[in-house]
């Protein structure tokens, strides 16, 4: 496989994401993410709170042939904040080398302000888009607690977690590898489009404005790799739409706009999930 250069994106206001196909750098990873480095909790945290720095957590996965491919970070709007704000770090196991158009990542999640637990859960990544799923129904979702008493087993609990995850892979590949063979008609493509749309813009019942685009727009394909009526297709080009936005479209008002990214990186997970778990209902009525 090609490798990319590193990609470097503020895809919002208040995220930002680096990316690369080779291991990144722990300069890299500052720079973009600072709050992996965070020397202490944040003050609003009280004495049960047990801190451990997620840089030493995933140095320990490292150890085990876990590598970072992918940092992004959360801004904030409080003052001071930022160093201590939640952060998601995408890994690739040594050990798992992929001759497929996507390679399963795993997902590490973790905040030192309080917003999060440590959290693992499986991804894909897409190469021909960039584009990274998060799984939702077919995998371990592993939170682990900062609770007092627990900080010289974190580290070792998080790396279990890890392993754990990666045994899922071998669904991950088994949900993926039907949903490329499943193909959609035309009026299955636009239901599973609808309930995209509801999901990432909101039920709209009667006397509501209707969403700024439409469902036919986000199976619309970014490129001739994504054109396609497999479900797996189909849900590519759902995935990166509902996502990344950019999609011409109306206000309220009838004003021209474009769709915008998702910008926090809890919105995009419950999205990503979300239409995972679409995504697997559909190939269960297909089957």
């Amino acid at each position: 496989m090609q490798t990319t250069p590193t990609l470097a994106t503020r895809f919002a206001r208040n995220t930002f994401v680096l990316r690369s196909e080779t291991p990144l750098a722990e300069d890299q990873m500052r720079q973009a993410a600072p709050s992996i480095f965070a020397s202490g909790k944040h003050g609003s945290r009280s004495e049960r709170y047990t801190y451990i720095p997620t840089i030493e957590v995933l140095r320990g996965l490292r150890k085990e042939g876990f590598e970072p491919v992918m940092v992004a970070q959360g801004r904030s709007r409080v003052e001071g904040k930022a160093e201590f704000t939640k952060h998601m770090i995408r890994m690739r196991h040594a050990g798992h080398v992929s001759i497929k158009p996507e390679a399963n990542e795993i997902i590490l999640i973790n905040s030192h302000d309080g917003a999060s637990s440590y959290q693992m859960l499986a991804g894909v990544f897409r190469f021909v888009c960039c584009n990274g799923l998060v799984v939702g129904t077919v995998s371990n979702d592993i939170r682990i607690p900062h609770r007092t008493g627990k900080s010289g087993n974190i580290q070792d609990e998080v790396i279990e977690g890890a392993f754990r995850v990666l045994d899922d892979f071998e669904a991950v590949d088994a949900s993926t590898d039907s949903m490329k063979a499943l193909t959609l008609r035309p009026e299955e493509e636009h239901a599973f489009a609808t309930a995209a749309l509801a999901l990432r813009f909101g039920e709209r019942t009667e006397g509501q404005p209707l969403a700024p685009i439409t469902a036919e727009q986000l199976i619309e394909a970014r490129r001739p790799e994504d054109l396609g009526h497999s479900l797996w297709s189909t849900f590519q080009r759902l995935q990166e739409n509902v996502l990344r936005g950019g999609q011409q479209g109306r206000g309220v008002k009838g004003r021209r706009l474009k769709t915008r990214p998702v910008a926090s990186i809890d919105r995009g997970v419950s999205l990503n999930r979300a239409l995972w778990v679409l995504a697997e209902e559909m190939r269960k009525i297909k089957r």
